[in-house]
């Protein structure tokens, strides 16, 4: 049975879901979830992730983790942790590049967290030498030493709830059926009043998954050491939120309920509910940078110049790749920056904040 009647069949017998609970089901259905079973990453798949834009993304990040370990004062071992590795491309770049820093690599036992086996066999191909680890969540990677961890575009993917302002009050938005039996957005019945204000038609988002991850990797920073490193799209400080469910199948933009398990689902990144959680497990966060800011700060123009002077014919190339990392009208301002650490050391590119 079809995934789209899989999901109609279990509204009518239990009810509508929430949309944190449809994206857990499309996204992750065994049998025909999308990361289950089809992601589609690159130019013939449905989006393309900064690492895949260009090595120079990766390259930098593998020099901030090298860097955030010698900051720490080169302890003999840490995990390197990457959440949500896509098809392992960073993790290669970043190796790559922070093998240029002596004793880092030897330094890094290396774990991916991972849920989708599609995904985890390209990151096995891509990575082949560098003996990772996976877990399928954070609490599998081993504690006990200082972590230093990445996750690029992973927050969008979790579950997010969204609530709608109506005139008896906020209502959650739901999944529900037509009389025909065609997947429609409805809304729940009013909740009990929280003392949020909202005009008419207003919609905020609550992520507990979002939330709950930001608590566990404070946890583990707080009790190890280490840094984080969450990069995604979302709003910055004091930026309007609102509705943000999107679906993506083939690079276009398509109605979430067309074609469940077909297309990636996501939300924007709460950064201030994650940073929050962070610090009330005891870690700190630094004020968020965008994209541009952060690889700027990491010297991606210095970067960029010494790669076309070693290959002219890559000149124009380049300069293309640079300005979709960091240009304000593509990834550079749309996409943030987050930086999670323990104590006794700031991690590079965020000491003036």
């Amino acid at each position: 049975m079809a995934l789209r009647d899989r999901l109609a069949a279990q509204i009518a017998a239990t009810g509508p879901l929430s949309l944190a609970e449809y994206m857990t089901i499309c996204l992750h259905d065994p049998h025909a979830g999308y990361y289950a079973t089809r992601p589609g990453l690159g130019a013939g798949g449905d989006f393309v992730t900064a690492p895949l834009v260009s090595q120079m993304f990766g390259e930098l990040i593998g020099l901030w983790a090298a860097a955030c370990w010698r900051a720490m004062g080169a302890p003999p071992r840490i995990r390197l942790v990457e959440m949500g590795p896509g098809d392992g491309t960073l993790m290669a770049d970043l190796l790559r590049a922070g093998a240029a820093v002596p004793g880092f690599i030897e330094a890094a036992d290396l774990w991916l967290v991972e849920v989708s086996p599609p995904l985890k066999a390209l990151q096995a191909e891509r990575l082949t030498g560098a003996t990772p680890r996976w877990g399928d969540n954070l609490d599998q990677v081993p504690e006990g030493a200082p972590m230093i961890l990445v996750a690029n575009e992973l927050l969008d993917c979790l579950p997010t709830r969204q609530f709608v302002r109506t005139p008896q009050g906020w209502a959650e938005r739901m999944v529900g059926l037509t009389e025909a039996g065609d997947l429609t957005f409805g809304l729940s019945a009013p909740l009990p009043a929280g003392g949020r204000a909202g005009e008419m038609g207003a919609v905020y988002e609550s992520s507990p998954a979002q939330a709950a991850l930001g608590a566990q990797i404070g946890a583990r920073l707080a009790a190890d050491g280490g840094a984080a490193l969450l990069i995604d799209y979302g709003p910055g400080a004091g930026e309007a939120g609102g509705d943000t469910f999107q679906a993506l199948k083939g690079h276009q933009k398509v109605d979430p309920l067309a074609c469940p398990g077909e297309a990636d689902l996501t939300f924007h990144a709460d950064f201030e509910g994650v940073a929050q959680a962070a610090r009330a497990e005891g870690a700190q966060a630094r004020p968020l940078l965008t994209q541009a800011e952060f690889l700027q700060r990491l010297g991606i123009e210095a970067r960029a110049t010494a790669l076309a002077a070693s290959r002219p014919d890559l000149t124009d190339q380049l300069g293309r790749q640079f300005d979709r990392l960091t240009a304000h009208d593509q990834m550079g301002v749309l996409f943030k920056v987050l930086a999670l650490h323990g104590p006794g050391f700031i991690p590079p590119a965020f000491e003036a904040d």
